[in-house]
Parts: structure tokens; sequence; C-alpha cells
């Protein structure tokens, strides 16, 4: 079932591709909607409303993700995420169409449910290799988001103006993008060992099961580290067309800021291997409070750039360490319920800072907005030293 390397797993390395395409749906999604909101909304302060629909979607669609999950397995619950991807796409592009702000809030919602079975490919990465790889397929599933990197920014800035309605070609792209995830996932055998055969009631109360001390920060570590993530990423767009930058420099910054959350990931399950999660947690921590700084400095360009880079750098670490740890804390029958607690909690917390960002960004200002992500990113590094006190009296 494993090979040496992951790329000679045909399993994974399909995987990986259907993460690329996922995080170019995801990363197009929030170059665009945002812009396309502005556009739209009846008062500025509502820009991301659209955006803030994807991530409720994701979080309501949490608990039916993860009865599918138990129903269908894997790759069902999979396919009928992308069939539903190529549905919402198709809605927010006759939304963009006939200037529906609503109906493009709602097309993002529907597609929430997309995002909410994109975030369980990393988990099952882990069970397509050996459990000595396990933290090495879970970080490179997570870099085939370079090819969200890679693809999503361009494909905003190539199809913009493609028709005379702004961004529609950009929407109906991500149809075929979808429908490229279909086929890929239609290739891909899930491990039977790895089916569920018990209810979703089966092992430990989720109480018990969150009252884990690890546990615990691993969901905090992931919510807040993806929150504060999101809060900065969504608001870019925004605070960069109020600075008179072009949507060409916007889809550069986002790009390089896409690259930072994926392309350690090629290292950062050795990592993880050798220093342990809260080493590496702890240092994606650290990352964002640099990023906090430098983007507080200024408005430039280059400012814009290095900071949202190293805010993806910093989610990276903190995401894949937060994945990690979490699957230390839960027996194989109980992985439906405890990782769809965690996602709950992921899309959450996105959910609140989608809809602050744009409403700060466009009332407050950039700097306040980096001002207020200091509270998470250290109640964060407060939680990664709580445990480290707690193991180490353990």
């Amino acid at each position: 079932m494993a090979a040496n390397h992951p790329l000679q797993n045909k399993n994974l390395f399909l995987l990986i591709v259907c993460q690329g395409l996922f995080l170019t749906n995801n990363v197009t999604f929030i170059a665009i909607n945002g812009l396309v909101g502005l556009s739209l909304s009846p008062s500025s302060w509502m820009a991301t409303l659209p955006v803030m629909g994807y991530v409720v979607g994701g979080a309501l669609s949490t608990s039916i993700v993860a009865k599918t999950q138990n129903k269908f397995g894997r790759k069902g619950s999979f396919q009928l995420g992308l069939l539903i991807a190529v549905l919402s796409a198709l809605i927010c592009a006759y939304a963009a169409f006939i200037k529906s702000f609503w109906l493009l809030t709602a097309g993002t919602f529907i597609a929430g449910y997309y995002s909410a079975n994109g975030q369980l490919y990393r988990f099952a990465a882990a069970e397509l290799v050996q459990a000595s790889q396990r933290d090495k397929a879970v970080s490179w599933v997570l870099a085939g988001g370079i090819l969200g990197a890679i693809i999503g920014p361009n494909l905003a800035s190539w199809t913009k103006n493609v028709f005379d309605t702004p961004f529609l070609g950009a929407y109906i792209s991500l149809s075929f993008v979808g429908i490229f995830g279909i086929i890929a996932m239609q290739f891909i055998h899930f491990p039977d060992e790895f089916k569920t055969h018990h209810p979703l009631s089966a092992g430990r109360d989720l109480t018990a099961i969150l009252k884990q001390p690890v546990f615990l920060v691993a969901t905090i570590g992931a919510a807040l580290g993806y929150g504060v993530m999101n809060l900065l990423m969504a608001a870019t767009p925004l605070a960069m067309q109020i600075c008179g930058l072009p949507f060409s420099d916007t889809a550069l910054v986002l790009q390089w800021h896409v690259i930072g959350m994926f392309a350690p990931g090629f290292f950062t399950g050795s990592l993880i291997k050798r220093f342990g999660p809260l080493k590496i947690m702890s240092l994606g921590v650290f990352l964002n409070l640099i990023c906090i700084f430098i983007a507080a400095s200024g408005t430039d360009l280059n400012q814009f750039l290095i900071a949202l880079f190293l805010l993806g750098v910093g989610w990276n670490f903190l995401f894949t360490g937060s994945t990690s740890l979490a699957m230390t804390a839960y027996k194989p029958e109980e992985k439906d319920k405890a990782q769809a607690a965690i996602n709950f909690f992921v899309f959450s917390t996105m959910a609140f800072t989608s809809f602050s960002s744009g409403a700060m960004v466009t009332t407050q200002g950039w700097n306040i907005l980096n001002i207020g992500s200091l509270i998470p990113v250290i109640f964060t590094g407060l939680a990664l030293f709580w445990l480290y006190i707690k193991t180490k009296k353990g």
C-alpha cells in the first residue's frame, strides 16, 4: 500500500492532484468573491459576505459530511463534494451575470459543502500509506495546494475580462476544475481497512475526546491558525484595491501567499517527525507575529508580498502540526466525529474572520485589522506553552 516516496504511490499522487484542484477553487474564490461582492453589495461593509457564505456553508456541512463519509466512504463522499463544486460555480457565474449579490452569497454557501469535504483530504492521505509515513503523507497532500497557488490567482487574472461581466469567466472555469477533480478522484482506491464499520456513536463521547489537552490544543491551533490566515488573506484584495494597487499585483501577492501555505509541505512532515508537532506549531506562531509586524508597517507591494508569504508559511506549520497532533488523540472508530469536530471549529472561526475582515478593512483600515489579529496569535502561543508544560509534568 505504501512506497518509499509519496509520488511513487498512485493513490496519494492523485489525492495530491485533487488537493491542488480544491485549492484552485478556494484561492480563486478568495481572490474574486470579495471584489465581486463589493461591486454588487448594497453596502461596502457587506463585501466579504460571499466569502463568509463559503465558510459558513462549510461549517454547517461538517456534520453532514461526517455522515456521508460514514455511509458512502471516502470516495463516495468526495465525489459528491466535487459534484456540488461544479454546481455552485455555475450558480456563482449566473449570479455575477445577472448581478445578484444574494444569489452569489447563496452559491458560495452551497460551495461550502465541497470545502468541508476537501478539508478531509489531509486525513484521508494518512490512510494511503504505512503508519510510519503518515506525517509525510499529510504534509505532501497539503503541499499539493501549491497547484492552487499557481493556477488560482492566474485563473482569476486571465479570465477576469473574458466576458463583459467581470470574473464571469473565472466562475465558469471553476466548474471545469471540479470536473477534473471528479475524474482524478475516480481512479483513487481508498483501503478497505479504513472504511468505517461503526455508527458515529461508536467509541468515546465527543465531549471526552474534546476534553483531552492534546486534542484541545490541536483544535485551537487548527482553528485560530486558519482564522488568522483567513482574516488577513480575505482582506488583502480589498486592502490593495483601497490602496490603489492593480489586480495583477493582488494576484501576485495571493500567489506567493499560497506558495507559502503549501510549498513547505514538501518538508514539514519531516520536521514534525524530527522535532515534534509542538515545536513546529510554535514556529508557525512566531512567523505569524513577524507577518503582522511587516503588514502593519506599510502598504507598498513588497510589504503585502512578504507579509502574506510569511503568513502562508506560518499557517502551514500550525495547520500541519495540528493535524498530526490531533491524529494521536482519537481511535479509528472515532475518526469521523473527531475530524468533523475539528473542521467545524475551523470553519466557524473562518466564518467569523471572513465577515470581520471585510467590515474592518473597509471601516477601520488595514493597520487596525492587523493589530486585532495579534489576539488569536498570542492566545495560540499560550495554548501551546500550556500543553508543553503539561506534557513535561506528565
